[in-house]
Order: C-alpha cells, then sequence, then structure tokens
C-alpha cells in the first residue's frame, strides 16, 4: 500500500485528521501549502478538496487568482492518481490544460477524478478536476494528463 493511501487510512475519520493529512502533503510538497486546502474525500479514481478563499490567494480584482485554482488542480490530481495506481506503477504530471469560466469567490469544492489505470504498458492518463463555488457554478476545469508507466526494478 502506498504511503498516502495508508496515511489517508490512518487519519481520515480521526479528529482533525483531514486537516493533519492535508498539512502531511504540504509538508512533503511545500508549493501546496501557498493555498489554503483541506482534504475532504480521497478514494480510488478521485479526490475532492475544500478550497478556502483568503486574500493570499487573490488576484488584483479580488478573486481567487487562476494560479491557485491551478495549484489546487494539481494537488487533486497528484494525490487522486497516487492514491489510485497498482503498486508497480509510477506517475509524473505531463501537462495540464485549464478553462477560466468565471470569477472565483467564497468557498469553493475541488474535484478530480480519473480512470482505472491498470498495470502494464506506459500511458497518458486524463484526470479532470472542476472547481465549483457556493452556488454550485463550474468556475474552473482542468485537464491533466499523467504519464503513467511500469515502475523500473530495483537493482539487486
Amino acid at each position: 500500500m502506498s504511503a498516502v493511501k495508508n496515511l489517508w487510512k490512518t487519519l481520515n475519520n480521526k479528529p482533525g485528521g483531514k486537516w493533519l493529512f492535508t498539512r502531511v502533503i504540504c509538508m512533503k510538497a511545500p508549493y501546496f501549502s501557498s493555498i489554503k486546502a483541506r482534504f475532504e474525500l480521497l478514494e480510488v479514481g478521485g479526490a475532492e478538496i475544500t478550497l478556502w478563499d483568503k486574500r493570499s490567494m487573490h488576484n488584483h480584482i479580488g478573486t481567487v487568482h487562476a494560479i491557485a485554482m491551478c495549484n489546487a488542480a494539481e494537488l487533486a490530481a497528484g494525490i487522486s492518481t497516487e492514491y489510485s495506481v497498482p503498486s508497480d506503477v509510477r506517475w509524473i504530471p505531463k501537462g495540464m490544460t485549464v478553462k477560466y469560466l468565471k470569477p472565483a469567490r467564497g468557498l469553493l469544492k475541488v474535484v478530480g477524478s480519473l480512470p482505472v489505470i491498470e498495470s502494464g504498458e506506459a500511458a497518458d492518463v486524463p484526470v479532470s478536476v472542476a472547481i465549483t463555488d457556493r452556488e454550485g457554478d463550474t468556475v474552473f476545469t482542468a485537464e491533466i494528463i499523467m504519464y503513467c508507466s511500469p515502475k523500473k526494478a530495483k537493482a539487486a
């Protein structure tokens, strides 16, 4: 079992566990700490994150900055991919296409989803991410291509 999967299963249902899980992830990849986020759901095939609207994430017009949403999208896509891949598969982001659909304000929900990833041949796997506001309107979408391939055999 991956360290991410083990950590989530250990902390998920404990008081403050989702917050602590998110902090541990942000310690491993510190740039994610630049946004105020918390994992709410993590399962094979997807993740859900709450993203708070903090002034430190604003652009010049007082809305959540596009790059803060890109950061949240990569967080959801990366951790859901890590949680979902078989133990003999490695992955790395290969590209991201985004659409900014509406100014983002207030509490936001980030939902990432991906298809089943099989062991075997290398493949580009699309991870879809949508960010919605409190009214349920989609403010941002992204498709992040994850390059998934078999892990190299460890040298003896």
